[in-house]
Parts: C-alpha cells; structure tokens; sequence
C-alpha cells in the first residue's frame, strides 16, 4: 500500500480554535489565531511538497523485552522546525522535563496495546519507531501527528493546557499513524470522520488500560483535563453522550451528534471529520458497553480487525465500516453475543450494518 503522508490535523478541530479566536480574550485568541495560521501553513506544505512515504527517523528496533518500538524524544523549544534536540531515547533516564517524561510513557502505552493485545509491532506492524517533538511552537494550541512522527504544543495555559498531560490524546495522534500504515482513511466527510474516531477510540482504550477501567466505570471522554479552569467543560469529546463535552460561552456548545438523525452537512472541517466522528465513536460506546468488561478486549479486537484486515477502502462511509465490524464479529466470535452487539450498537446510531 502507499502510505503517503497524511495532512496533519489536530486533536482540536478547527471550529473550536475558531470560536476561541473570537472570544476567548487577549492571549488565548491570539495563541488559537496562531495556531490556526500554523494548522494551515502545515496542510498547504503538506499539499504541495514532493510525494514522501512515511517513515521515522532512525532504524528499526524492537523496543527491547516489550517487543513493540523504539521512543526517541524531541524538544523543539517553542519553534515551530522539527524534530528538535533529541532528550530522551528507549532506554534513557527520565529527564527533569516532566513534558517528555509524559510522551515517553504514553507512547509505550500506546505501543503496548497495539503489541500485548493485538500482536501489533508498533504502528506498521513491523517496529515503525516511535518520535514525538514536545513544545512545538508558540503556546500552539493543538497535537497532530504529522506522517513520521507526534508533535505535541503547550497550549495557551488559560483555556487549553498542556497536550503532553492527557495519554488519550498522545494515544489518539498516534492512532493516526496506525491508520496510515492500515487502512490509510481519506480524512475528508464519512471516512475522515471514521479516521478521527478510530483515533478517539484507541486514545480511550489507551487510557483506559492505563487506569485499568472496565468500559462500565470509564468516563469515555477524549482530553478530560486539558480544558484549563475557565472552561465549565468536561473534554473535547465524548463518545458515552456526543454533544455534551462543553457547553460555555469562550468554547460554545459541543456540536457532535450521537446518531444519524443529527449528520451534520459542512464543506468545513473537511466535511466535518471532528463533528460526525461522534457517530461512530457513539456506537463504539454502546458496543463496549453492552459487552462488558476491558473495552480493549472483544470490542476494540473488532474494530481492529477492521483496520488491519486489509479490506477496509480509504473512501468507505458508516454504512460500509459497520457492515465490516457484523462480518468481523461473525468471524472471530460467531454468530453470538458479540455480533448481536455490533449489529444493535450501529442500529441504535441510525446506520444500518447490513449482513444480519
């Protein structure tokens, strides 16, 4: 498959730093107006520059007894010219930067997933290293991953904090990678919404792993704690009530829907990918729910049998991932418990998964 780079999107979608520019006052409009200004000078190089494939700095290695990837560390000194100066490696000390020690652990717990649960080496499967830049830009207000590797912003320390401090978001930008070197989803309408929510959901099941939550007493919130004291919100997203992560007047109200009935039109945002992901991420929820116990287990060992299996088209919509997940279900559990869950968690969504 040609992994060509994918544009970098952040974690916080566009109409969100939109409304901050507006009214979040002095310096948090100005960080969102400048993190705007960087998101689109990186989509316009990426657009423009020569047709690269992915790859990371550095060579192979299995990341030691974990057998998963190897970690290097990038400070970039609040400039935008990555990676930066290398300050930790795999087998480093951790640092007096409590930043790097952050992306240090989440990226082996992302890593770890993939590797203990999946059988996955790495993001592509054959040990892809693993780089992430820290204190990228000029309080940027955002992460994205960027094709090779995680860059990770400060955020404007009043509305949206520091991005190193929610594993779920570290999790969810790698996530990206594992879907370049997968499924390789076009990141525009029903399948760039299908590509941001299988980010969301390997950031939850990352994190919920790392706590050791059953899907019952998880909160389902995607960057719980990254909105700063200012914001009466609970995260950017969440996938157990999409639509109710914030409501306030700096961030506006959360405009995911949780079905169909809600699909949100818009040329913006790439046909709304960070809007109509709560769909998808919905069902996910009502799936792992219904079965009980780790998310990771049998509900996320479906959607990444979809991901990996190779029949998975980057220009597939709801309709056409839902039909995939009742056959990947059937295939590996039966026609029991688990595809029964599948077929009634798309149902309840509004799309119809086909195959009953």
């Amino acid at each position: 498959m040609d992994h060509a780079l994918p544009a970098p999107c952040g974690i916080v979608p566009p109409h969100l730093l939109e409304r901050l520019a507006r009214s979040g006052g002095a310096a948090p409009a100005e960080a969102a107006r400048r993190t705007l200004e960087t998101d689109a000078r990186l989509r316009t190089a990426r657009r423009l520059g020569p047709g690269h494939r992915a790859r990371a700095a550095g060579g192979r290695g299995d990341g030691g007894d974990r057998g998963t990837a190897r970690r290097t560390l990038y400070d970039a000194g609040n400039r935008t010219l990555l990676p930066g100066v290398r300050v930790r490696s795999e087998d480093g000390e951790p640092v007096a930067d409590a930043c790097v020690n952050r992306v240090h652990a989440g990226l082996g717990a992302t890593a770890e997933l993939l590797h203990e649960v999946y059988g996955r080496r790495s993001l592509d499967g054959a040990g892809l290293p693993l780089d992430a830049s820290v204190h990228y830009g000029e309080r940027y207000a955002n992460a994205f991953w960027d094709g090779r590797r995680l860059v990770l912003g400060d955020g404007d320390g009043e509305v949206l904090g520091d991005f190193t401090a929610a594993v779920d978001v570290i999790a969810h930008e790698l996530a990206h990678g594992l879907t370049q070197h997968s499924a390789g989803l076009a990141h525009f309408g029903q399948p760039g919404a299908l590509n941001e929510s299988v980010s969301d959901v390997v950031g939850s099941l990352v994190k919920q792993r790392v706590l050791g939550q059953g899907a019952e007493e998880a909160d389902w919130l995607v960057g719980a704690g990254l909105l700063g004291p200012r914001v009466p919100g609970a995260a950017l997203r969440s996938l157990r009530a999409p639509g109710t992560a914030y409501d306030d007047a700096l961030l506006g109200t959360d405009p995911q829907p949780a079905t169909m009935a809600g699909y949100v039109r818009t040329p913006r945002d790439n046909g709304g990918v960070h809007i109509n992901s709560g769909i998808p991420n919905h069902a996910f929820y009502l799936l792992a729910t219904r079965l009980g116990g780790p998310a990771w287990e049998r509900a996320g060992r479906i959607w990444f049998d979809v991901l990996t299996g190779g029949r998975l088209h980057r220009d597939a919509d709801f309709a056409a991932f839902a039909r995939l997940t009742a056959a990947a279900a059937a295939e590996r559990y039966g026609r029991g418990e688990e595809h029964d869950a599948v077929l009634k968690a798309w149902s309840q969504v509004g799309v119809d998964p086909g195959a009953r």
